[in-house]
């Protein structure tokens, strides 16, 4: 079975962010094929042991937020362990222990909370970054995620995925670009 060790070497040694955010079926079938099983395990409540330390939880968020993301692309099942990572990043902030991991890698403790429907985890990940991280791309990503909630509630391409209906506000928002959109009118934003 992979351990955290695995995960972490994988995630920021071998790949980078280069690698984090963008769309390769190659890549993400490399990470059905290498964790795909250890994600499972993660569902069947696994790994409870690496919850206990601070880079265990890291590669426990990373298995449980990031990896379904590649995984299970444009799927329902991207979002089906995210409950889980944002438990364990709340557990792991309230104790200090992204702290205790260096930037980049830091930033996946917040990635759970950006990733969440609930406005008050957008403020806290804003409010995290801004006292913790020192990097203004990620701070505009997670400034862009909170507008996306603040203004429809949820993430609206999330809705076919999940069998949501979508509004003629968020249809609009999609066909104006959606989240690159926001992005660009932040980025506007801070340039005047």
């Amino acid at each position: 079975m992979v351990g955290p060790d695995d995960i972490l070497r994988f995630w920021l040694d071998e790949c980078g962010p280069e690698d984090w955010f963008k769309s390769d079926p190659a890549f993400d079938q490399e990470i059905r094929d290498r964790f795909g099983p250890t994600w499972k395990a993660a569902t069947e409540g696994k790994f409870a042991l690496w919850l206990t330390y601070p880079s265990g939880a890291l590669a426990y968020i990373i298995l449980t937020d990031q990896f379904p993301r590649n995984m299970f692309r444009d799927n329902a099942a991207s979002f089906s362990t995210d409950k889980a990572a944002l438990a364990a990043a709340k557990s792991a902030i309230a104790k200090g222990w992204d702290m205790r991991i260096d930037p980049p890698a830091r930033q996946f403790f917040y990635m759970p909370l950006e990733h969440s429907e609930n406005a008050c985890d957008q403020d806290r990940a804003v409010r995290l970054i801004c006292e913790r991280m020192n990097d203004a791309e990620f701070l505009l990503h997670a400034r862009a995620h909170r507008e996306v909630i603040r203004r429809f509630g949820r993430f609206p391409h999330r809705n076919v995925m999940l069998g949501r209906a979508t509004t003629a506000a968020e249809k609009a928002h999609l066909d104006a670009g959606g989240y690159g959109a926001v992005v660009r009118g932040l980025q506007a934003a801070e340039a005047a």
